[in-house]
C-alpha cells in the first residue's frame, strides 16, 4: 500500500454553481421487503456450523489417523479408515455404523472417542439445521412474492412501465391476481423477473426515463442540507457534512413529448403522396456550390430505425457528392437563385414549361433529385430546439396555407392534447390515453393520409420527470470532500479520452496539408479529403486495436504521421499502467494471496498523478470544461465521492432536461459567458434533423453552427454558416482554432445532444474534433494483471485518490464458478450455495453484476444489474441472465451501499447520482 499524498499542482478547474441530481423513484427501503431475512439467518448459522464441524473433523481426522496406523487388525483398520473418509467428507456415518465406530474408538483411545462424540453431536445438530431450511425458505420466499406484488401497484413504477414495456404492464394485473401461494409457471417467473428488473431499475438505479428516475436542478450555495446548520458544518457524531445531504419534494412533475419517429412517419407518408407534395415547399440543398464543371453539395442518407424494438432512432450519414452541371440542373437552380424557396407543384410545373418536357419525365426528374437529397423538404423536419415536436410539426403543417394541411393539423389536435393530459394521469388513464394515441396516429396514416400500412414506433412517448424545483448542497462541504482530488484526477483523464487520438490525428493531417501557421477556407473540402484519403482508413484499423494485449502489454495508438503527440499520450498511458502494477504488486504482496474480506482498499497518490500528467502538458487544451457523474457515499468518518462517468464538454448535464425546468436553458445561456475568453464564442453543432428526443433541447448556445444540408434553428444573426468559417494553426500555442470571418472571432464547437458524437454524421462529427467533446471512462486496470483465481473467482479492491473512489471493489468469475441452480435441485441448497459463495469470496449483500455472454444470441446483461444475495428471487433474476457456459460476469459493490444514501424523500433515502461541472477560470480579454 503506498502511502496518500496531495497531487503537487492545485486543481486548475473550478466547480461551476449547478448541478443535475438524478434521483431513483422509489426509496431503496421499498425492496428491503423482497428479501428473506430468516433465511439469511439459517444459511449464515448453518455455514458457520459447517465451518465448526468441518475444524472439529479436521482435528478427530489427525486422532483417527494415529489410531489407523497403530492397528495391526486389518478388520478394525478398514473400519477406522471409513469413518474418518466419513468425518474428512463432512459425512454422517449410518446410524449403526456411527454407534459401532463409536464404541471402537472410546475403547482404544478416550480423547479420541470424545472428540468423535463431539462431532457426531454437532455434525447431527447441523443436520437439523439444515433440514429446517427447506420449509423457512419457502414461507419466506411466498411472503417476499407476495410483496412483490404489492410493488407492482407502485405507481411511478407502473407509469413509467407503460412507457418502457407496455407488453410487461399488460401483464402484470394478470401476474397480480394469480395465487401467489401457488409455485410460478413458466410463464409467470418470466413476468416475474421482468418486473425485477424494473423495480430494481426505478429503486437502485438512476437512469433518468419517466419516474423510474428523476431529476432536481441543484445549486451549490452557502447553506446546509436538511438537518444541518448554516455554514453546513460537520455533524457531532463525526459523520460526515450535513451540509451535503438533500432532500427532495414527495411530489413530482414530469413532461411528455412524442417519439420524434413517429413524427418522422407522418413526415414520410406527407412526402410519398404526389398530390400533399406538390403543395409542400422545396429548396435546394444548404451549402452546395458550382465546382468547375460540377454541383457539389453534401447528400445525407437515412436508415430507419426499427419500430418494433423499445429503442429506436434513424441512424444518419452524410457526405460530400457532386452532380453534373447540366443545363437542366443549372436552370432549375438559377431558378431558387432568383426565387428562393418554391412548391414542389410549382417547380415540376416551371419545369414541364421550361424544358419543353413531358410532365411524367419532370415528375420523375425532379423525384431522382429528391431521393438524392439535392431537392428537400426543409419545413417538415423535427429540429433540436422543438422541444414539442409534435406542436412544432402541426405548426408546419398550418404554414403551408393549404386545406388538407389545415386539417391534418386538426386532426393531430386531439393526440396533442392527449398527451398534455398524460403526466397527470394515474396509469389506468395512462393505459386508455397511450391506447388511443396509438390508434390516432394509425388513423391518421392510413385514412388521412392513404398510407400502405401504419408505422407507429413501440415506444411511443418520451417523458422526463422533476422530481422538485431545486435542490442545494453547501459548497464549502463539497469543497473540503471533493474539490482537491476531483481537480487532481481531471489533470490525468486525457489519458482515458477515447477522441483525444483523433484530434491529435486531425490537427496532423491538417499540419502536412497547410503546413505551421496555415489556413483552410474550404472546410467541407478539408473533411471530405481528411475522411476520402486519411480518416476512414485510419478508423477501419483503430477499430481493430485492442489496447492491451494477451499478455497485458500496453499496444500504442496508430500512428501514422509520426506524431509526438500521440506518443506523449502513449507514455502517459503506459506510465499510469506500470505504476497500477506496482501498487496492485504490493498489495497482492501484503494480502499474502489471501480472498480478501472487508473493505481493503489501493491509494493512488498525488505523486502518481503528477508524473502522468506532466507527460500530458502538451495535450491540455486551453479551453478544456468537464462534467462528473459522481455518487456521494455518506459514511461517518470517511465520506466518500464515487466517480461513474467523466466527459468534456458545456452544459450537457442539463441539455435534455430545459423543457422541465421554466427558465433554465436562458440562465445557463447567460452563464457561459464566462466560461471563453471575450475573443472566442460558443456555437452548437446539431447534427442536422433530430431521430432521437434524447437530442431535443433548449437553447444553451449564443450561435449555431450550420453545415450544408442544414437550415438552422437561430435567427440569421446567431447562425455561423460553414462557407463563413476558417480553420488557422495558431503557432504560439500550437492549435487549430476555428475563425467566423464575419464576427471576427473564435468559435469553439460544442454538441448538446445525448445521441453519442459518434453516431453523428460525417461533418458534424469532424467539427467536434475542434471542441472540448470528451469521453474519458477511466480504467484503472487495464493492463494490470489479475490475480490468482481462488475456485474460479479473481477479484480486486477499490481504487481511490484522496476522498474521491476510482473504481469500486469487484469480483470475476466464470459461469463455471458460480453455484448455478441445478435442474431439479432444492431451492434451500442452491439458497445456501450462494451464501457460501458470497463469504468464501467477501462480496457485500448487494452487488450490480455485469454479465458477458459473446456465445448468446441477443444482449445478455451490458447494463449491470442489481442483485441481492439475501433474496431468492433476485438471485433467480440474475442466473436468468447466463445464457451459456461461456459467459463471465463481474460483480461490483454497491457503493454507497443503502445504509450511506445522502438524498431523502417523505418515504426514504433514495439513491442518487450528481451530475457536476467544472471548468478553469479564463482571462477575459477585448476581442480584436
Amino acid at each position: 500500500m503506498t502511502p496518500e499524498h496531495p497531487a503537487t499542482a492545485a486543481p486548475a478547474a473550478v466547480t461551476r454553481p449547478r448541478f443535475m441530481l438524478r434521483v431513483a423513484g422509489l426509496p431503496v427501503d421499498s425492496v428491503r421487503g423482497l428479501r428473506c431475512p430468516d433465511s439469511r439467518r439459517w444459511a449464515d448459522d448453518v455455514l458457520r456450523a459447517t465451518e465448526r464441524v468441518r475444524a472439529d473433523g479436521e482435528r478427530l481426522g489427525d486422532l483417527l489417523h494415529d489410531l489407523v496406523g497403530g492397528s495391526e487388525d486389518e478388520t478394525l483398520r478398514r473400519t477406522l479408515l471409513a469413518l474418518r473418509r466419513d468425518v474428512f467428507n463432512n459425512r454422517l456415518p449410518r446410524p449403526g455404523a456411527a454407534d459401532r465406530a463409536l464404541a471402537l474408538v472410546r475403547g482404544l483411545d478416550g480423547p479420541a472417542g470424545d472428540a468423535l462424540t463431539a462431532w457426531l453431536a454437532g455434525r447431527r445438530r447441523l443436520e437439523e439445521q439444515r433440514a429446517a431450511g427447506a420449509a423457512l425458505l419457502a414461507a419466506e420466499t411466498a411472503r417476499a412474492r407476495g410483496h412483490l406484488r404489492a410493488l407492482a401497484g407502485e405507481e411511478r413504477l407502473r407509469k413509467a412501465l407503460l412507457l418502457a414495456s407496455p407488453a410487461l404492464d399488460a401483464q402484470l394485473d394478470g401476474y397480480v391476481r394469480s395465487d401467489a401461494a401457488a409455485p410460478p409457471d413458466k410463464k409467470q417467473r418470466k413476468i416475474e423477473r421482468s418486473l425485477l428488473s424494473y423495480l430494481y431499475r426505478t429503486a437502485c438505479k438512476t437512469s433518468p426515463f419517466s419516474t423510474f428516475t428523476g431529476v432536481a436542478l441543484g445549486t451549490f450555495g452557502e447553506g446546509g442540507g436538511p438537518d444541518g446548520g448554516p455554514d453546513g458544518g460537520p455533524d457531532g457524531d463525526g459523520g460526515p457534512d450535513r451540509g451535503l445531504r438533500v432532500r427532495i419534494d414527495d411530489t413530482w412533475d414530469g413532461r411528455l413529448r412524442l417519439n420524434v419517429a413517429a413524427v418522422g412517419r407522418l413526415t414520410e407518408a406527407v412526402i410519398a403522396d404526389p398530390v400533399r407534395r406538390a403543395d409542400l415547399p422545396v429548396a435546394p440543398a444548404s451549402g452546395w456550390g458550382r465546382d468547375d464543371d460540377r454541383v457539389r453539395y453534401v447528400r445525407r442518407w437515412i436508415t430507419q430505425g426499427d419500430e418494433d424494438t423499445a429503442v429506436t432512432f434513424d441512424a444518419v450519414k452524410d457526405r460530400l457528392f457532386f452532380l453534373r452541371r447540366s443545363g437542366t440542373l443549372e436552370r432549375l437552380l438559377g431558378l431558387f437563385e432568383e426565387r428562393g424557396t418554391l412548391r414542389y407543384g410549382e417547380l415540376a410545373d416551371w419545369l414541364a414549361r421550361d424544358r419543353d418536357a413531358d410532365p411524367e419525365e419532370c415528375a420523375q426528374y425532379l423525384q431522382a433529385l429528391l431521393d438524392i437529397g439535392m431537392v428537400q423538404v426543409p419545413c417538415l423536419r423535427t429540429e433540436v430546439h422543438d422541444t414539442d415536436p409534435l406542436r412544432a410539426f402541426q405548426d408546419s403543417l398550418r404554414g403551408l396555407g393549404r386545406p388538407w394541411a389545415d386539417r391534418l393539423a386538426g386532426r393531430l389536435e386531439a393526440p396533442a392534447s392527449g398527451i398534455e393530459r398524460f403526466a397527470d394521469a394515474d396509469p389506468a388513464e395512462r393505459r386508455a390515453l397511450m391506447g388511443e394515441l396509438r390508434t390516432a396516429l394509425r388513423a391518421l396514416q392510413e385514412e388521412e393520409l392513404g398510407a400502405d400500412g401504419a408505422r407507429v414506433p413501440q415506444t411511443l412517448l418520451y417523458e422526463d420527470v422533476a422530481a422538485g424545483r431545486h435542490a442545494e448542497l453547501s459548497a464549502p462541504a463539497w469543497e473540503r470532500l471533493a474539490a482537491g482530488p476531483l481537480g487532481a484526477v481531471e489533470r490525468v483523464l486525457p489519458a482515458f479520452d477515447l477522441t483525444l487520438p483523433q484530434r491529435i490525428t486531425f490537427k496532423g493531417f491538417f499540419l502536412a496539408r497547410y503546413g505551421q501557421g496555415g489556413r483552410c477556407d474550404d472546410l467541407l473540402k478539408l473533411v471530405h479529403d481528411f475522411h476520402e484519403d486519411f480518416f476512414d482508413q485510419y478508423m477501419s484499423f483503430t477499430a481493430k486495436r485492442t489496447a492491451f494485449d494477451a499478455d497485458g502489454t500496453y499496444v500504442p495508438e496508430e500512428n501514422w504521421l509520426s506524431l509526438p503527440q500521440l506518443k506523449a499520450l502513449d507514455t502517459a498511458r503506459q506510465t499510469f499502467v506500470e505504476r497500477m502494477r506496482g501498487l496492485w504488486a504490493d498489495w497482492e504482496a501484503g494480502r499474502g494471496g489471501r480472498p480478501e474480506h472487508g473493505g481493503a482498499e489501493i491509494r493512488v497518490d498525488g505523486a502518481l498523478l503528477d508524473e502522468v500528467a506532466a507527460e500530458l502538458d502538451t495535450l491540455h487544451g486551453e479551453f478544456t470544461p468537464q462534467a462528473h457523474h459522481v455518487q456521494i457515499a455518506d459514511r461517518p468518518g470517511d465520506p466518500l465521492v464515487v466517480l461513474n462517468r467523466s466527459y468534456g464538454g458545456v452544459s450537457f448535464p442539463f441539455s435534455r432536461f430545459t423543457h422541465l425546468f421554466d427558465g433554465l436553458d436562458e440562465q445557463l445561456l447567460a452563464a457561459t459567458a464566462d466560461l471563453l475568453p471575450a475573443d472566442a464564442v460558443l456555437a452548437e453543432v446539431t447534427g442536422g434533423p433530430v431521430t432521437s428526443n434524447l437530442n431535443l433541447h433548449g437553447r444553451l448556445t449564443e450561435y449555431e453552427i450550420v453545415c450544408p444540408g442544414e437550415r438552422g434553428t437561430l435567427p440569421e444573426e446567431y447562425r455561423i454558416h460553414l462557407d463563413d468559417l476558417h480553420l488557422v494553426h495558431d503557432r504560439d500555442a500550437d492549435r487549430l482554432v476555428l475563425r467566423s470571418t464575419r464576427l471576427g472571432r473564435e468559435v469553439v464547437p460544442v454538441y448538446l445532444g445525448y445521441l453519442v458524437p459518434l453516431a453523428l454524421p460525417e461533418l458534424p462529427r469532424t467539427l467536434l474534433l475542434l471542441s472540448p467533446t470528451s469521453m474519458s471512462p477511466l480504467n484503472v486496470w487495464g493492463g494490470v494483471p489479475e490475480g490468482a483465481p481462488v475456485d474460479g473467482v479473481t477479484s480486486r479492491p477499490r481504487v481511490r485518490h484522496g476522498s474521491v473512489v476510482l473504481s469500486r471493489r469487484s469480483w470475476s468469475a466464470p459461469a463455471a464458478g458460480l453455484p448455478l441452480r441445478p435442474p431439479a435441485g432444492a431451492d434451500d441448497a442452491w439458497f445456501l450455495g450462494w451464501q457460501a459463495f458470497r463469504r468464501a469470496h467477501g462480496l457485500p449483500d448487494r452487488v450490480f453484476a455485469t454479465v458477458a455472454d459473446s456465445g448468446a444470441r441477443g444482449a445478455t446483461g451490458a447494463k449491470p444489474c442489481y442483485v441481492d444475495f439475501d433474496s431468492p428471487l433476485s438471485l433467480a433474476a440474475f442466473e436468468a441472465l447466463i445464457r451459456t457456459a461461456g459467459a463471465r460476469v463481474v460483480f461490483r459493490e454497491m457503493l454507497p451501499d443503502e445504509d450511506g444514501l445522502h438524498t431523502v424523500s417523505g418515504r426514504g433515502h433514495h439513491v442518487a447520482e450528481l451530475a457536476v461541472e467544472t471548468a478553469a477560470p479564463v482571462e477575459r480579454t477585448n476581442p480584436s
